[in-house]
């Protein structure tokens, strides 16, 4: 085979944990190299030298991965070899996955195909900070998950023994000893030893270590303006701030258009179109699930001070639509309006106004 005289080589690469299968074609359609590589040191090493040799041929190489967990790490490795790489994303991408002839070196080749005819759905990656910043925010969460498994779990051990608790009363160390007591005085030592474990688990382990998660953040974010302004919206605290912005860096690749940016948070409702029917169905839930929970804990966090914002438009949307519709769909409701204050403040970059909340009638009332 001769020089290629610089035409394109693309590569599909079905990478998994242990290995990924990978499928060269030339732009006549020619499979030029076709072969599994191991995911170790040594497997990288050869596929590289592999696509290098091509490169001296005179191709270019263009790599299509699909999203996965380790497809940011082979991006990084891939593009450290110049190899411009593309991340497919696998929602937008169902001919792999509706497939019948369903195997590595398909895959494979169906990437290197579409990458070839430019139909390849590209994934959005965030920055390796922000990566950084979500794992940390993922510890925390699964760090507080267990906590509150392991105080249901006590609810279950003191109901077990006819003591009927509150999640108050493992907060306060007094209230904590007076249990310890009642199960030394009506059952055993052993009894009461087996809580004060629990407990210790609870604090020592658990706690502790959100307090260190939590400082871990604060230092990862002490220069990050995004979190410092998300602050000054009432209902938000850090986590909820670091979230948002965790996930919101780019906002650019929404083009300013807000119902874009709502449904990748996946708080748009679904549709249902057949011949003259349209239906309008319940949230689509696509998008990052820490990022719509932090803004579902923001629209809480204002429910809970709603006689404080009473005069606020939103709020007294929120009672109507939870009068009328329900306060699953006024949650909702009010998360989608919560979102465009963040949407808008974070294009505008300036501080959250309350003025802006009420209406003309309101704002004449409190001047005079």
């Amino acid at each position: 085979m001769g020089k290629a005289e610089e035409s394109r080589l693309y590569v599909g690469v079905d990478l998994h944990k242990t290995q990924l299968t990978v499928c060269a074609v030339s732009e006549d359609g020619e499979i030029r190299h076709e072969g599994v590589y191991p995911t170790d040191n040594i497997g990288y090493s050869r596929f590289c030298r592999r696509m290098h040799i091509e490169e001296r041929k005179g191709y270019i190489i263009e790599m299509a991965v699909e999203s996965t967990g380790n497809a940011r790490y082979f991006k990084n490795r891939m593009e450290a070899e110049f190899f411009a790489v593309k991340v497919v994303n696998t929602s937008k991408f169902k001919v792999i996955t509706l497939s019948t002839k369903k195997t590595d070196a398909n895959d494979a080749y169906t990437l290197a195909y579409y990458l070839m005819k430019e139909m390849i759905p590209e994934a959005h990656l965030c920055s390796q900070t922000s990566e950084e910043l979500r794992r940390m925010l993922k510890t925390r969460s699964i760090l507080v998950q267990s906590g509150v498994k392991i105080k249901n779990q006590l609810h279950g051990m003191m109901l077990g023994y006819g003591i009927e608790t509150k999640g108050a009363q493992f907060q306060s160390k007094k209230k904590r000893q007076e249990l310890i007591g009642d199960l030394e005085d009506q059952y055993s030592e052993f009894t009461a030893s087996s809580l004060e474990v629990t407990l210790s688990i609870l604090d020592g382990i658990i706690e502790e270590q959100i307090k260190v998660v939590e400082k871990q953040l604060r230092d990862m974010v002490k220069e990050n303006d995004t979190v410092e302004l998300l602050q000054t919206i009432p209902g938000i605290g850090f986590i909820g701030a670091t979230t948002i912005a965790a996930y919101t860096e780019d906002l650019s690749r929404f083009d300013g258009d807000f119902k874009r940016f709502a449904a990748y948070l996946g708080i748009v409702p679904s549709v249902h179109d057949s011949n003259e029917t349209h239906r309008r169905g319940k949230i689509t839930k696509h998008g990052p699930q820490d990022l719509r929970t932090a803004f579902v804990q923001v629209a809480l966090g204002l429910i809970r001070q709603k006689n404080k914002y009473a005069d606020w438009r939103l709020i007294q949307d929120y009672n109507k639509k939870k009068e009328n519709k329900g306060s699953g769909r006024a949650i909702i409701a009010l998360t989608r309006k919560v979102a465009r204050i963040v949407f808008a403040m974070l294009h505008s970059r300036e501080p959250f106004n309350p003025a802006l909340m009420v209406g003309e009638h309101q704002q004449t009332k409190q001047a005079a």
